[in-house]
């Protein structure tokens, strides 16, 4: 057994102790295995009563187990379980007030180091934002930025989907222990992760998916990062937290504006208001971070016009949702035809059907 790492995992198992209370014990008494070693008086003066009854007391059979089984799983191809005092911890996660004291990582652990965008937004979002996500994150990665997200559906998907595709590749940091994929829709994206990009966690092996786990690890997403990139969220939602999160560490806030009409621009408006940078195309972000591109950035772009024909049909849907009623004095077509001209558009992936009898064109490179 790695004594030393042993030490690491028992105090971060240890009930009551957290990253910040980890650390007040770490700066007094040094490595995990100095504290185990102190009386109880001298602990009860960091930590509550209970804590430091658990950390001067010997480990039970049940932490001995779970100890044992994290060892494990660290010898297997491709994990790695990276401590506070390890060389290679993110030297960004440092900078901020709780950093984890321990992470476990699948897969290419050296992009931690790289440097970063994190790209969050929606678990239900449109057609036209998951293009957005996937289109940003391609071409920063591109320019070699790591593209971090919370591997969620939807946005979160999207980003990762795209990161995957440029050299900067993707870092998903879950809120499950890391032997859990969550949520399982996503499992064939997490193991391409854990092949090709980074997946981490903070969380011991084993925990589930649990809803408080979820706004915490939204630090480690914004703190690994230069900067946070919002697209499409609600007003009250977790992308604004981790936004917020990252304004509070001192990165670099930026969001993607939208229609008025949407509820899933709320959130980006607001932010903007707040302060967040108002983005059209990757090439704002890396001007803004002074992050030179080795390449021309590729931007999204609208269809060209001609493109856009269709009899005219196209044309008269704009970006912003157009009830099919409207939409059908404005064209002049009966119901009928109408519906059956939209649901071709839609399968070539031109327009967006929406809730309510809305549609909405997409833009795509």
């Amino acid at each position: 057994m790695d004594d030393e790492l042993a030490g690491w995992i028992r105090l971060q198992l240890t009930p009551g102790v957290g990253p910040v209370s980890g650390r007040r014990l770490l700066s007094a008494f040094g490595p995990p295995c100095q504290i185990f070693q102190r009386e109880l008086p001298s602990l009860r003066a960091l930590v509550p009563e209970q804590t430091a009854v658990a950390l001067a007391a010997p480990p039970d059979g049940e932490m001995r187990k779970r100890i044992e089984t994290s060892l494990e799983w660290a010898t297997r191809e491709g994990n790695r379980i990276i401590t506070l005092a390890d060389p290679e911890y993110p030297p960004c996660l440092l900078e901020i007030p709780d950093p984890p004291l321990v992470l476990y990582a699948k897969g290419r652990s050296e992009l931690l180091g790289r440097p970063a965008i994190a790209v969050v937004g929606s678990r239900n979002a449109t057609t036209q934002g998951m293009i957005n996500a996937e289109q940003f994150s391609e071409a920063l990665s591109v320019q070699g930025l790591a593209i971090i997200s919370g591997l969620a559906l939807g946005i979160d998907a999207a980003a990762h989907r795209g990161g995957l595709r440029g050299s900067g590749s993707s870092i998903a940091v879950t809120g499950t222990g890391p032997d859990i994929i969550y949520p399982a829709r996503n499992r064939a994206l997490a193991l391409e992760l854990a092949q090709n990009g980074c997946v981490i966690s903070e969380y011991p092996l084993g925990t589930p998916a649990l809803a408080a786990n979820f706004p915490r690890r939204n630090r480690i997403i914004s703190g690994l990062a230069r900067g946070v990139l919002v697209i499409e969220a609600a007003e009250r939602s977790g992308s604004l937290i981790t936004a917020r999160t990252a304004a509070d560490q001192g990165r670099d806030v930026f969001a993607i504006p939208g229609s008025i009409h949407s509820p899933l621009s709320k959130g980006c408006h607001l932010l903007i208001k707040q302060g967040a940078k108002l983005v059209e195309g990757a090439r704002d972000i890396l001007e803004e971070l002074d992050y030179g591109p080795r390449a021309p950035a590729r931007e999204p772009s609208a269809p060209a016009e001609d493109e856009a024909s269709d009899d005219g049909l196209l044309g008269r849907i704009g970006h912003d949702p157009i009830c099919a009623d409207e939409l059908a004095a404005r064209a002049g077509l009966p119901a009928g035809e109408l519906q059956a001209r939209l649901l071709e558009l839609e399968l070539q992936g031109m327009i967006e059907m929406l809730p309510g009898g809305r549609v909405r064109r997409v833009v795509t490179p």
